[in-house]
């Protein structure tokens, strides 16, 4: 993520048609038929330990077997009903798969009260309250619990996704620990490049992952 003042402008220039057209999308996401070779999982709702608390997140892996591990960023309305509808498609198509609440050190999931159609202005301080450090130990400490479980293929890369502000995030993890991750994607990332010294595409010498960042 952008520092606070930069992901408070970048919010300013969407209106709420626009974050409603977001919902939208998500929504029809949502509402895809199960794919043909789907994969039946297992999915449960799990707590991750990191140097500043305990993080509350959804999990979702094949039944049987090992495989490769996938870390999700929510956008800013945080953990909810559609990103772990979206965690457990990912699943179904072989990955071991974590989503995470990225404001557990304030509130639990749910922190959006209305999900993506709660007022920008309510959640902006959720996002505020995170920052480059945060989010460096946090890809370490989801990372290595992804690792721990026998659901994961440690010999496979790794893959990391980012919705809007979980992009820089996602910048972060492959640089953090890019010898795990192997491909990387961001949707409509906010702050990928800033004026600031930490600014998340500095990191990009640091990474060895793939990476698709998806701009409409």
């Amino acid at each position: 993520m952008c520092d606070q003042d930069q992901l408070a402008e970048d919010l300013k220039k969407y209106s709420r048609r626009d974050v409603g057209t977001l919902a939208a999308a998500v929504g029809v996401a949502m509402m895809l038929p199960r794919a043909a070779n789907a994969m039946d999982v297992n999915e449960s709702e799990v707590t991750v330990k990191t140097p500043d608390g305990e993080c509350d997140a959804y999990f979702a892996a094949p039944i049987g077997g090992a495989h490769a591990a996938v870390l999700v960023w929510p956008d800013i309305f945080g953990l909810r009903r559609a990103f772990r509808q979206m965690g457990k498609r990912l699943a179904e198509s072989g990955y071991a798969v974590l989503v995470i609440n990225p404001f557990y050190r304030t509130k639990k999931a749910p922190t959006a009260s209305a999900g993506a159609s709660t007022p920008i202005p309510e959640v902006l301080p959720l996002a505020q309250s995170l920052n480059a450090t945060t989010e460096v130990t946090d890809a370490k400490a989801f990372m290595a619990w992804l690792d721990s479980r026998p659901e994961v293929d440690k010999a496979k890369k790794a893959g990391t996704i980012g919705y809007c502000m979980g992009g820089p995030m996602v910048f972060r993890t492959a640089a953090t620990v890019a010898d795990r991750v192997g491909a990387a994607c961001t949707f409509h990332g906010g702050g990928l490049v800033t004026d600031n010294p930490d600014s998340p595409h500095l990191l990009i010498p640091q990474m060895k992952a793939q990476f698709l960042c998806a701009i409409a």
